[in-house]
C-alpha cells in the first residue's frame, strides 16, 4: 500500500488526498467531497511511471464508468489528477458507508487502460432533517410512567460521525427522550418516554422542541415540534404481520403498479383500533418513486423505475392507531432488470485522415461500448460492415480497436463510411449503430505514367526555331501536388552538342519545341529522353524516348563534278571523225546533297552547236553521238548541259562541254579560241612561250596515242583538263548512292594520259573502260603497269611529257 498526501486550504477547510492502493496498474485515491474545480487529487504520471511529456501525445483522459459526466480530469502538462466537476458523495452513494467511484484512465499509442478508484470521503455538508416539522401525539392521561412513544428519527444524508449523533429535548416536567435501535440493528429512532403522569385536567396539550445534532465539524442540527395532546387511555399499539416485507418489481413498471401491501392490526376497539399507514423515513427520491395508501397499506409505483438508477430500495412504514400508538416495519423492494437500454457506442479516439501507406493492422480508432443493463443484457457484440478494409479487435474490457486489415489506396477509394453495430444479449436483443467517416490521405506512391511507351516527331528540315515538334502527356493519379506533373529534357548530346540546344519542352504542357533549324544533310534523326516528374516529397519520375526524324527538303542544287562548271579551266573531249552513231563521247558527273527523289538527277542538253549530233542520257549523263560523224560537221562542238533534280520545286545546274571532232591533234586549232568562247580568259605571254616549248613532247605524246588507237580498235580519245582527279572536296559526306541518278556510282571509269594545255588549261587524253566504280578519294590516274595491261601487245609504255 502506497500513501501520498497533500494539504490544500480552501474556504477554511483542509482537504487530504491519499493514494491508497496501486495494484496491477490500478490506482486508488481518497478525496473529500465538495472540492472546488481544479483541486489536485494526485499525480498519475508519477504514480504510474508515465512520461509527463507524452501524456498529450497519448491523449490521456479519464472517463467514469456508466456516466458521461466528467468529474475528474488530467492536467496534461503536469500529470496531475484534478477535480473537474463538483463531487457530491450523497448524490453518488447515498447512505452507503463507503463511497467508491470507478474511473478509467485511457492512454493511446499504445492503448493502455488503468482503473482508478476514487474513495469519496464524507464531509458535514448536510444538516439533520426530520420527516415532519410537527409530530402530533395523542396520549391518554391514564398512560403509566415509562410509557414510550416513538418519534421518527431525523435523517442526515451524511454518514459516520457527520450523521445524527444525539437528540436534545426541550426541558419539561413530563417527558424525556431516549434513543433506540431497530430489531434489525441498522437504524436508530427516538422514543418520547413519559417520566411523570399526565393530568388532562391540569394540562390538555403541550409542545416540545426536539433538536437533532450531528457529530460533524462544524456541528449542524435540525428540529421538530412534538405536539402532545392528552386523551383518555389507549393501551395497544398496532402490530405488523411481518417485521420485514420483501417485494420484486420489474423496471419500467407503469404508474400505479402495486408493489406490496403491508398489514398491521390493533387489539383496541373503536378509534383506538383504527390503523393508518405512512412512510416513517423516506428520501425525496423514494417519495417520488413509491406511494402508500394510508388506509390499506398498499405500496404502488408513482414514478419511473429504472434498474440502472437503483436495483434495490428500502422503505419503512409506520402503522399508527387513532390515539398515537404506532409500530414500524421494513419493506425491501428488489428491482429486476429489463433489457431496455441499447448499447451506446462512444468514439474515444480516431486518426483521421489515414495515410494510405499505413501497414495492415494499424490502429486508427478506439471504440468504447456501454450498456447500462445488467448480466446478459449488458453483454455486447460489436461488428463492422463487410467490404471495408477495417475490423474491430477487442481490447481491454469494453474497448475495441479499429484496425486496418489491408493496404489502403487513395487512388481507388479516398473515403470510407464505416458503420459500427453493437448488439446486446438481451431478449429481445437491442442494438445501436454509429457511422465513422474516415478519409485516406494521399501519399506520393505513383510516378507519372506516359500515355505512350515512346513518341515520334517528324519535322522538315529548315524549320523555324521554336516550332512545335510533338507533345508528350503523362498522368499521375496522386492528389494535388503529388499528382502535378512537370516535364523536362534529360541531359544528353546530339552530334557532340547538348540536347538542350536542339529541343526544349514546356514544363507544364509537355509540348516539345525545336530550338534550332535542322539540316537533313547534317542530321537525319536523333533521340531525346523526356522526364515527367511530380511535385511529391520525395518526387517520383518516369522517362520516355522521343525520336525526332528530320525529313528532306529540296534545298540543294545539283553539284556538277565533271566537267567543272566554275573556274578558268575548261574541259575538251576529242571525238574521232569515224565515230558511229551511239558512240560514247563523254559523261557529265553530278551529285545532289539531298536524298530520295530530291536527289534523282536528270540530264538535258539545253544548247549545242549542232543540235542533232549529240544526245545525253536522261539518267546516266552519258553523251553519245546520235548519228555518224560527217565531213560537214563542225570540228568544234560546244554543248551546254543542264542537270535537274526531282524536287518540288526542281533545282538545276549547268555546265559547258567542249568537243573536238578530229583524228589528229595537228588538225586542232589553237585552243585559246575554245577557251575564249565561254571564259574570255586573259592570255599571258609566258603561257604562249610554254606552249611552244612543250610542242616537242606533245608530238611524241600524239604518236603514242595514235599507236594506242590502232591497237585498241580505235577507242575514242578524250582531252581532259590537266590531271583531273575528282577531288574529295566536291563530295559531301552524305550523298546518296542511287544507280542511275547521276552520282559518282557509274558503269564507267576513265584512264588519263596527261599533257599540258594552253596557258590556262591542261590536257589529258583519256580512254574509257568498264570496271569497278571509281572511289571518290582517288584520281583518274593509273600506273604504267596498268597501261601495259590495257594496251596488251602494244610496244612501249605511255609517257607524259611537257612541250
Amino acid at each position: 500500500m502506497m500513501h501520498l498526501g497533500s494539504v490544500l486550504q480552501s474556504y477554511g477547510f483542509v482537504f487530504f488526498f491519499v493514494v491508497v492502493r496501486y495494484t496491477h496498474g490500478d490506482l486508488s485515491y481518497s478525496v473529500q467531497e465538495e472540492l472546488k474545480r481544479g483541486s489536485v487529487i494526485g499525480n498519475i504520471a508519477k504514480d504510474l511511471g508515465l512520461e509527463v511529456g507524452r501524456l498529450s501525445a497519448r491523449k490521456a483522459r479519464v472517463d467514469m464508468e456508466g456516466n458521461d459526466r466528467q468529474y475528474i480530469g488530467v492536467n496534461l502538462r503536469s500529470g496531475d489528477l484534478v477535480v473537474a466537476e463538483r463531487i457530491d458523495r450523497e448524490e453518488h452513494c447515498g447512505e452507503k458507508p463507503s463511497c467508491v467511484l470507478k474511473f478509467e484512465l485511457l492512454l493511446e499509442n499504445p492503448l493502455e487502460l488503468h482503473r482508478l478508484s476514487l474513495q469519496v470521503r464524507d464531509i458535514n455538508d448536510n444538516a439533520p432533517i426530520f420527516p415532519k416539522d410537527v409530530v402530533k401525539l395523542e396520549i391518554t392521561e391514564s398512560a403509566a410512567k415509562g410509557a414510550r412513544y416513538r418519534i421518527n428519527a431525523a435523517q442526515d444524508a451524511d454518514i459516520g460521525k457527520n450523521s445524527v449523533e444525539s437528540y436534545i429535548l426541550e426541558q419539561n416536567p413530563h417527558f424525556v427522550f431516549s434513543i433506540q435501535t431497530t430489531s434489525a440493528g441498522s437504524r436508530k429512532y427516538g422514543e418520547l418516554v413519559l417520566d411523570k403522569e399526565l393530568d388532562r385536567e391540569e394540562q390538555q396539550e403541550m409542545k416540545l422542541l426536539l433538536t437533532a445534532v450531528d457529530g460533524g465539524s462544524p456541528q449542524r442540527s435540525g428540529t421538530v415540534v412534538i405536539h402532545v395532546i392528552v386523551l383518555d387511555a389507549n393501551d395497544n399499539a398496532p402490530m405488523f404481520t411481518e417485521a420485514v416485507y420483501t417485494a420484486t418489481l420489474p423496471e419500467n413498471s407503469p404508474m400505479k403498479t402495486p408493489v406490496i401491501t403491508v398489514r398491521a392490526s390493533d387489539a383496541d376497539e373503536g378509534v383506538n383500533g383504527e390503523v393508518t399507514y405512512e412512510f416513517s423515513s423516506i428520501s425525496d427520491k423514494l417519495q417520488n418513486l413509491f406511494s402508500l395508501d394510508d388506509k390499506t397499506g398498499e405500496i404502488s409505483v408513482s414514478g419511473d423505475i429504472d434498474y440502472e438508477e437503483g436495483s434495490k430500495y428500502e422503505v419503512f412504514v409506520e402503522a399508527k392507531d387513532g390515539y398515537g400508538l404506532s409500530s414500524e416495519a421494513k419493506v425491501i423492494i428488489d428491482i429486476t432488470d429489463v433489457n431496455d437500454n441499447a448499447p451506446v457506442i462512444h468514439l474515444k479516439s480516431l486518426t483521421n485522415p489515414i495515410p494510405e501507406n499505413v501497414s495492415p493492422g494499424t490502429e486508427v480508432g478506439i471504440i468504447n461500448v456501454q450498456d447500462r443493463d445488467s448480466e446478459s443484457n449488458r453483454q455486447v457484440r460489436c461488428s463492422i460492415q463487410q467490404g471495408a478494409p477495417f475490423k474491430l479487435v477487442p481490447s481491454i474490457k469494453n474497448y475495441y480497436s479499429l484496425v486496418t486489415t489491408g493496404q489502403l489506396d487513395r487512388e481507388l477509394v479516398s473515403d470510407y463510411n464505416i458503420t459500427i453495430t453493437a448488439t446486446d444479449e438481451g431478449s429481445p436483443p437491442l442494438s445501436s449503430s454509429k457511422s465513422v467517416q474516415l478519409s485516406v490521405a494521399d501519399i506520393n506512391d505513383n510516378p507519372p505514367v506516359f500515355e505512350d511507351q515512346s513518341y515520334s516527331a517528324y519535322v522538315s528540315e529548315n524549320n523555324k526555331p521554336g516550332s512545335t515538334l510533338c507533345s508528350v502527356t503523362a498522368r499521375d493519379p496522386d492528389w494535388r501536388q503529388n499528382g502535378t506533373v512537370i516535364y523536362s529534357v534529360l541531359p544528353g548530346e546530339v552530334n557532340g552538342a547538348p540536347v538542350s540546344s536542339y529541343v526544349s519542352v514546356n514544363g507544364d504542357t509537355g509540348v516539345i519545341h525545336a530550338v534550332r533549324s535542322f539540316d537533313y544533310e547534317q542530321l537525319r534523326s536523333f533521340k531525346v529522353q523526356v522526364m515527367a516528374r511530380d511535385n511529391g516529397s520525395p518526387p517520383l519520375s518516369s522517362n520516355v524516348t522521343v525520336s525526332v526524324f528530320v525529313s528532306d527538303v529540296n534545298d540543294n542544287s545539283p553539284q556538277i563534278l565533271y566537267p567543272a562548271p566554275e573556274g578558268n579551266s575548261f574541259m575538251t573531249e576529242l571525238v574521232p571523225k569515224a565515230a558511229h552513231g551511239g558512240s560514247l563521247v563523254s559523261k557529265v558527273i553530278a551529285v545532289d546533297a539531298d536524298s530520295g527523289q530530291n536527289a534523282w538527277l536528270s540530264y538535258e542538253i539545253v544548247k549545242s552547236t549542232d543540235p542533232g549530233l549529240f544526245t545525253i542520257g536522261v539518267h546516266s549523263g552519258e553523251i553519245r553521238t546520235q548519228r555518224d560523224i560527217s565531213e560537214s560537221d563542225s570540228m568544234k562542238q560546244n554543248l551546254i548541259v543542264a542537270v535537274k533534280d526531282n524536287g518540288q520545286p526542281s533545282l538545276s545546274a549547268t555546265c559547258s562541254m567542249y568537243l573536238l571532232i578530229s583524228d589528229n591533234l595537228a588538225e586542232v586549232p589553237e585552243l585559246k579560241d575554245i577557251s575564249y568562247d565561254e571564259k574570255n580568259s586573259k592570255l599571258t605571254s609566258y603561257l604562249i612561250i610554254a606552249l611552244v616549248s612543250v610542242s616537242t613532247f606533245f608530238l611524241t605524246f600524239i604518236i603514242i596515242i595514235l599507236g594506242v588507237r590502232f591497237c585498241r580498235r580505235r577507242k575514242p580519245r578524250l582531252l581532259f583538263d590537266g590531271a583531273v582527279a575528282i577531288p574529295s572536296a566536291y563530295l559531301p559526306p552524305n550523298y546518296a548512292d542511287v544507280d542511275g541518278t547521276g552520282t559518282l556510282r557509274s558503269a564507267y571509269n576513265y584512264d588519263a594520259y596527261l599533257t599540258t594545255g594552253s596557258r590556262t588549261s591542261d590536257f589529258k587524253f583519256v580512254t574509257s573502260y568498264n570496271d569497278n566504280t571509281l572511289p571518290a578519294d582517288q584520281t583518274l590516274r593509273k600506273s604504267p603497269s596498268d597501261f601495259a595491261d590495257v594496251f596488251g601487245d602494244c610496244d612501249g609504255s605511255p609517257e607524259v611529257g611537257t612541250i
